[in-house]
């Protein structure tokens, strides 16, 4: 008889071979061409210090079977099933019989339940999408996308009027909060912003328009670019990225929260509590900026014509009023006005589609700023064909 012994890398054995903590282990006994295995302790899975069988104990002994002695064991799980399968799975690839008479009913039923073999791992197979599906997969999405939006606008329009009667969820409170957020909170950034590149566009024009000695001319291309397009699109891409960002990443916060399924479970719109307070904000406050913007923009322009070019300030004034008409704060205001619900309503549809975890917080934000300023351009340059086909 030959006694080896293969204990728990967790555990103690005294000169008998019992476990001293109740560990699991195992020890190999032959007897002729018998190897029993002395399972001992307790085998439960969540124990990570469970030992493992060994192949090379059955090529070492040569015997021809196997059998279990169990009867030192305290309790066990699916564990001791593992080992034992383990076992079994070495016993056939050795060539070794496997007696499973020895082992209680129970365990035999959860072995009879285990494949022979674990089933071979097939490598999942790379299917290339077609380009021309690609670009279908895709537009199909940012139609479905633009659809919700619309959807979305609907929803917020009516409950838009159904607060002027009061029989909607808008709060007064809240649509001053955002009112405040969005039009005085963001006066100097938009303010720095519109200076200085109104201040760009009077140095650049100075700087071509001097060779010809028509330095007059810089108050008329600051005013007609500041009105016609860029005091619009710079007021427009910073409230994407300042407020835009920020409803985006409120929605996605309450989302994550739950807060938002609170709210349909107790039956208030979303749409009216959360959605039309922020893209009202965002409409009554666009067209005001924009004014403000338009009128700082010159300023940059007016302080870097005076400063580089022999041009008086009244001079400069009479050139940028006669530059453009009234028609033209007029399509600005129209672009800003479009411009505000735009940022608003996918800003609020990214909050509401976003994860539950914290990383889907930032990338709500992220997306929705994004978004917004490529919606923005994108909406410009739409603008800028229609002004072109009606004379604008």
């Amino acid at each position: 008889m030959v006694l080896t012994e293969a204990p728990s890398p967790a555990g103690r054995t005294s000169s008998s071979g019992k476990a001293l903590n109740g560990a699991a282990q195992y020890q190999t006994v032959l007897q002729e061409k018998t190897l029993c295995l002395v399972l001992t302790g307790s085998w439960r899975s969540h124990d990570a210090a469970l030992p493992t069988f060994s192949d090379e104990a059955l090529t070492a002994a040569g015997a021809t079977t196997i059998s279990c002695d169990t009867s030192g064991i305290t309790d066990w799980d699916t564990g001791l099933v593992a080992f034992l399968w383990d076992v079994r799975r070495g016993c056939d690839a050795a060539g070794v019989r496997f007696d499973m008479a020895t082992l209680p009913h129970p365990m035999q039923q959860l072995l009879d339940l285990l494949p022979e073999q674990t089933a071979p791992v097939v490598p999942a197979r790379k299917t290339r999408t077609p380009f021309l599906e690609k670009i279908g997969i895709r537009a199909e999405a940012v139609l479905a996308e633009i659809g919700i939006v619309a959807g979305l606008a609907g929803r917020t329009t009516l409950a838009g009027y159904r607060s002027l009667f009061r029989k909607g969820g808008l709060r007064s409170s809240d649509l001053l909060s955002d009112l405040f957020n969005a039009g005085p909170s963001a006066l100097l950034i938009v303010g720095v912003v519109n200076f200085l590149v109104g201040a760009i566009l009077a140095f650049v024009g100075a700087v071509q328009l001097q060779k010809f000695a028509a330095g007059i001319y810089v108050a008329s291309l600051v005013g007609i670019a500041t009105v016609r397009e860029m005091a619009a699109v710079m007021t427009a891409i910073i409230m994407a990225g300042r407020t835009g960002g920020a409803y985006a990443a409120r929605i996605s916060t309450m989302q994550g929260n739950e807060e938002i399924d609170a709210l349909k479970v107790f039956g208030i719109s979303v749409s009216s509590y959360l959605i039309l307070p922020a893209v009202l904000s965002l409409v009554v406050t666009m067209p005001f900026l924009y004014l403000y913007g338009c009128l700082i923009g010159m300023l940059g322009g007016y302080v870097v014509a005076i400063s580089m070019l022999d041009i008086t300030s009244l001079g400069y004034f009479h050139q940028t009023v006669i530059a453009f008409g009234i028609s033209q704060f007029f399509f600005g205001f129209i672009k800003s006005i479009v411009f505000g619900a735009f940022i608003g309503l996918t800003s609020c549809r990214i909050g509401l589609k976003a994860g539950r975890s914290a990383a889907d917080v930032g990338i709500a934000a992220t997306h929705a700023v994004v978004i917004g300023i490529v919606g923005v351009i994108a909406l410009d340059a739409i603008f800028a064909v229609i002004a072109n086909s009606v004379g604008i």
